[in-house]
């Protein structure tokens, strides 16, 4: 683990740990598709058709794994290698949700991670970039906003709160 960056407490990951993938992969895939209904209505995300998407958020051992079908986000639970595979701890990814970072510095950086298809990757990073959130995107992404506030200063006072450390 990268012990720079600010980690989620471990009472907060263990029962993460034992939902199987499949499950996270299914609500992450529901979520996704409401979040960006409009972008796949007008078909921006047509050039995921068919394809497989990993995001594995290492420190919470986590894998989801997507693709996209019939105008859909859906869940993919076959031994089919992912084309992408995208990798960082949580930390990272919810800098680069709440725009806290620039998805190139965090590439970069090597905070985040990819592997496989470098133009899939390249056509989900551009995605996400130029991706205008609507009013309640905005919302959540302010909340989320708040939970890495959270984790940052929790980080800061981690000597002092062994609890939230392995």
């Amino acid at each position: 683990m990268n012990n720079n960056l600010p980690q989620l407490p471990y009472p907060l990951i263990f029962p993460l740990k034992y939902i199987p993938n499949s499950v996270h992969s299914t609500l992450l895939a529901t979520t996704l598709n409401k979040v960006f209904a409009r972008e796949i209505n007008v078909g921006e995300l047509d050039f995921l058709e068919g394809k497989i998407l990993c995001i594995q958020v290492q420190d919470v051992q986590i894998t989801f794994c997507l693709s996209f079908s019939q105008r859909r986000l859906i869940a993919y639970h076959s031994p089919r290698q992912a084309d992408l595979q995208m990798s960082g701890y949580a930390y990272s990814f919810m800098c680069l949700i709440t725009e806290r970072e620039d998805p190139d510095s965090l590439f970069f950086n090597r905070r985040l991670q990819l592997a496989g298809d470098t133009e899939l990757g390249l056509y989900v990073k551009n995605f996400l970039a130029a991706l205008e959130p609507g009013k309640y995107t905005k919302f959540a992404i302010q909340q989320l906003g708040y939970v890495v506030d959270s984790f940052e200063y929790l980080w800061k006072m981690r000597a002092k709160m062994p609890f939230i450390s392995e």
